[in-house]
C-alpha cells in the first residue's frame, strides 16, 4: 500500500457508512480494515447516543473517535432532546469526552427561527468555550416533483454564505446542489476544515455513492487537498444499505484504499 504523504491526514470511517448495521459494527470494521478512526454519527442507534458505551467500544477495538456528527438531521430531531442548542452542546461535550477534535453540524432548518437567527454567533461561542472545532456542513436545496426549489434551511443551505470559521465539505451534497466539489475546495480556502469523502451525480437525491461512482472527481479533490496543505480528516461517509455484509466490507476496504492512494505520493503522479 502506498505511504501517505502526510501522516497527520487520517482516513476515518463514519458510523453511518455501515447502516443498517450498528455503531458497534462500525468500530469492528474500522479496526479490521485499518481505518485511522471513527466519525460518530449520533443517531437512531441507541449506542451512538450513549457516550459511555461509545467510549467502551473505542477502547475495546482500539479505534479512536476523531469526530462527532451532531444529531441535527431530520431523522434525529428527537435524539438528545429537541432543542438544537442542547444537541450542539452535548455533541461538543461528547467530543471532549471521547477525544475528538471536530463536531459536524448541519445548517438550521427554516422552522428553527430562533436557532437560525443566532446560529453563527452561537457556533463560534461554543467552539471557543469547548475548544472543539465546529464545522458546518454544506447542504443542498430540496426540490419538488416539478424541479422547483423548496426553502428548507435558514438562512441558507449553502454553508459558505454563513459567517462560520470552519466548514465541512460533503461531496454527495455538492453533487445534489449541482456544484463542483473541486471548485468548493478552491473557493473555501482555509475555512475548509473537514471532508466527507463520497460521490454523487447531479440528482435530486442525496446519493452518497462510493468514491469514483459519481461525477464529483474525488481523486482530483484529494490531490487538490494535498496540494493546498489540507490538515483535516478524510471521512468516508457512503451509503451501503443495499449491500450484503460481505459486499459492505469489500466496498469499505475499497474506499479506504481509494483515499489512501489519493493522499499518497503515488496518487499525485
Amino acid at each position: 500500500m502506498a505511504a501517505p504523504l502526510d501522516d497527520a491526514t487520517p482516513v476515518v470511517l463514519s458510523t453511518s457508512s455501515v447502516f443498517p448495521e450498528s455503531t458497534a459494527s462500525a468500530f469492528a470494521l474500522a479496526r479490521q480494515l485499518g481505518y485511522d478512526g471513527i466519525e460518530l454519527m449520533v443517531g437512531t442507534d441507541p449506542a451512538s447516543a450513549d457516550v459511555d458505551q461509545v467510549a467502551q467500544l473505542s477502547a475495546y477495538h482500539e479505534v479512536p473517535v476523531l469526530a462527532v456528527h451532531a444529531p441535527t438531521l431530520l431523522l434525529t430531531q428527537r435524539t438528545w432532546g429537541t432543542d438544537p442548542w442542547e444537541k450542539l452542546e452535548r455533541s461538543a461535550a461528547a467530543a471532549r469526552t471521547l477525544g475528538a477534535s471536530v463536531v459536524v453540524v448541519h445548517p438550521p432548518f427554516r422552522w428553527q427561527r430562533d436557532y437560525a437567527q443566532n446560529f453563527t454567533s452561537g457556533v463560534r461561542r461554543l467552539a471557543q468555550s469547548s475548544g472543539i472545532r465546529i464545522a458546518v456542513e454544506n447542504m443542498y436545496p430540496w426540490r419538488g416533483p416539478g424541479g422547483g426549489e423548496l426553502r428548507a434551511y435558514a438562512p441558507s443551505w449553502d454553508c459558505a454564505q454563513l459567517d462560520c470559521d470552519h466548514l465541512t465539505l460533503d461531496l454527495s451534497h455538492a453533487a445534489t446542489a449541482r456544484l463542483s466539489s473541486l471548485d468548493l475546495v478552491h473557493d473555501w480556502g482555509e475555512r475548509l476544515a473537514h471532508v466527507h469523502l463520497t460521490d454523487g451525480t447531479h440528482s435530486s437525491a442525496d446519493e452518497h455513492l462510493l468514491p469514483g461512482d459519481g461525477d464529483q472527481e474525488p481523486a482530483r479533490v484529494l490531490a487538490e487537498l494535498v496540494n493546498t496543505g489540507y490538515h483535516g480528516q478524510i471521512v468516508l461517509e457512503v451509503g451501503t444499505r443495499a449491500t450484503s455484509r460481505t459486499e459492505r466490507r469489500e466496498a469499505l476496504a475499497g474506499c479506504l484504499a481509494f483515499a489512501r492512494r489519493g493522499l499518497s505520493r503515488e496518487g499525485q503522479r
